[in-house]
């Protein structure tokens, strides 16, 4: 059980690494405080990918970000990829681990996706055995982070911020919370995304994620909002995390950006945007 979230990571914008980024990322090392990766591009046994990661590791904070664990999944968790994550964790020694309030397996089949679970008693049991057995695999504490939504399950006994805290109570987990999925959610399911802030137990948040959405229109004409990372983060997203440092306090903010990926620069703006709004934050 762990008592305190500390991610160990500056409280500065970081990045999610992308290949084309590297040679830009080591001429100018100050534009970022630190670096995401996502796991199971790592999880080979060579290569330039681990052999860009071991010089980057040399030169930031690296938090590793899995998508694969299928945290809720209905079945037990793949112990194949559970020990290659633990020997990727071992190699590269990051200081943050995070992963998804999500399933993407069933019957020993992987779907590329990740998907929503209904907040229920046996769910919240699920995920907190899940989570607990990363925790012990790795040796260190793993912070969970709330999905992006297009439905809602009516078997739902819990808001997902009762959910969310609950399952750090009982795991000593942390939180990642992610201030555009909270935005995405919010329209789609038609809710409000400041009240989704104000209930979350922001004393489990340890890191804080920001990327673009598309938009789109569902079958009726109703908003609907992808969850792409394909494009700057929009406008209300950026004044929803001003409501959320307002709450938590100076924090590590990262940029998402994995489709479409952009000219160095761009990206760096968008880092430089946020590091705008951490210093309004009183520490």
């Amino acid at each position: 059980m762990f008592d305190s979230v500390n991610s160990g990571l500056p409280n500065r914008p970081g990045v999610g690494f992308k290949p084309q980024h590297y040679a830009s990322l080591l001429a100018d090392p100050g534009a970022v405080g630190w670096l995401e990766v996502h796991a199971e591009n790592y999880m080979g046994a060579g290569g330039r990918p681990r052999a860009q990661l071991r010089h980057l590791a040399e030169r930031f904070p690296l938090s590793i970000h899995g998508v694969g664990l299928s945290i809720g999944g209905e079945g037990r968790l793949d112990p194949e990829h559970l020990a290659r994550l633990c020997d990727l964790c071992a190699w590269a020694n990051p200081v943050s681990f995070s992963e998804h309030l999500a399933w993407s397996t069933h019957d020993h089949a992987f779907l590329n996706d990740l998907l929503p679970l209904p907040y229920t008693e046996a769910t919240l049991a699920r995920v907190c055995d899940h989570v607990d057995e990363v925790q012990e695999a790795l040796g260190r504490q793993m912070l969970l982070e709330n999905p992006s939504s297009y439905l809602a399950f009516a078997t739902s006994t819990l808001s997902e911020t009762d959910f969310l805290r609950e399952v750090t109570r009982r795991t000593g987990c942390g939180l990642l919370l992610d201030v555009n999925n909270v935005f995405v959610s919010a329209v789609n399911l038609q809710t409000s995304p400041q009240d989704y802030i104000a209930d979350f137990p922001v004393e489990a948040v340890g890191e804080i994620h920001l990327g673009g959405h598309d938009e789109d229109a569902d079958d009726h004409g109703a908003p609907l909002l992808i969850d792409s990372h394909g494009r700057a983060v929009g406008d209300p997203v950026w004044a929803l995390l001003d409501l959320t440092l307002a709450r938590t306090g100076p924090k590590p903010v990262l940029i998402e950006w994995d489709n479409d990926v952009p000219d160095w620069p761009v990206l760096a703006a968008e880092a430089g945007r946020a590091a705008e709004a951490l210093a309004g934050v009183p520490a």
